[in-house]
């Protein structure tokens, strides 16, 4: 089978399209006929060697975590059967035509294939911060970066639970956060006092999706370090603010995702999608920081 590997921490030039064996499944493994892979900016952190402390891969090493597509071969004990149409984490890479993966949840028929490889990271930590904030109907909620990923779904969660949300977005995606019911805000400087305005009463609770050194303003606006949650600043640690990562990986968790999207029209913004060949300018593009939304390689 063709999939992408790297076998040297290095910029994209690393990530070669490779012949591989085609892998078998293990007990509760199945393998997948890859439909979609997500782009995630871990994988091109990996990729440069930034996360060895915590992450560490054996070369060669096929990016990828989220997948979707169909279940090919099920190795024993596997609660799936050959034809099963699935999303969630791979174990063995998503960048390549066949995958091993565990941990799965059936794929709604009314979900794309590039939109089911773009739920279990957004989803999970959406979910996962918004629970850890309790924020109830009736609250406000500030949510830094609420136009990438993660940042709009949980915005869209939040809206249909009767929360106020305020959203901090450049000005292209100010529109879109406004038809999704969220107060949008010009991000960059001045973001605090622009926040101040349209909100009536103070924030009740802060997630940063964004990580452009706005905590120091949220806990300004806050008047208290609880109830702010970062996802993606490294000075959380510094002020005494709580860093969110990792998560649960389950079927009820990816189940729960996708109920948000069948049951209650949450979205996720498709940004562009590469074929197989193309995974270094899809990581390229990650890389850049403003891709316009979910970077997905997509499969015939």
């Amino acid at each position: 089978m063709r999939a992408i590997t790297f076998s040297a921490y290095g910029g994209p030039d690393v990530l070669q399209l490779s012949e591989v064996p085609v892998p078998e499944p293990g007990p509760g493994q199945v393998r997948l006929a890859v439909r979609a892979a997500g782009i995630n900016p871990i994988d091109w952190k990996i990729r440069a060697g930034f996360m060895q402390q915590n992450f560490q891969v054996a070369f060669p090493h096929t990016p990828g975590l989220e997948v979707a597509g169909v279940v090919d071969a099920v190795g024993e004990g596997a609660d799936f059967a050959v034809g099963d149409e699935v999303f969630g984490w791979s174990e063995t890479g998503a960048y390549a035509e066949y995958a091993l993966a565990k941990t799965l949840a059936p794929k709604p028929a009314s979900i794309s294939w590039a939109d089911a490889a773009a739920l279990p990271v957004a989803g999970e930590t959406a979910l996962r911060v918004l629970g850890l904030l309790e924020v109830r109907e009736g609250e406000t909620l500030l949510i830094h970066g609420a136009s990438g990923t993660v940042g709009r779904f949980a915005a869209q969660v939040a809206v249909a639970q009767g929360v106020t949300v305020i959203g901090t977005a450049g000005s292209r995606n100010l529109d879109d956060l406004k038809s999704l019911g969220v107060v949008p805000v010009l991000y960059g400087d001045g973001w605090l006092e622009r926040v101040r305005e349209v909100a009536s009463e103070p924030v009740d609770a802060v997630f940063d999706a964004a990580g452009h050194g706005v905590l120091p303003g949220s806990v300004e606006l806050r008047g208290t370090k609880d109830r702010i949650i970062t996802i993606a600043d490294s000075a959380a640690f510094e002020l005494g603010i709580p860093f969110s990562s990792g998560g649960e990986q389950s079927r009820e968790v990816l189940t729960g995702i996708a109920g948000w999207v069948t049951d209650r029209g949450v979205g996720v913004a498709q940004g562009k999608s590469y074929p197989l060949a193309e995974a270094a300018a899809a990581q390229v593009e990650s890389e850049g920081g403003h891709p316009g939304g979910k970077l997905t390689l997509t499969f015939g």
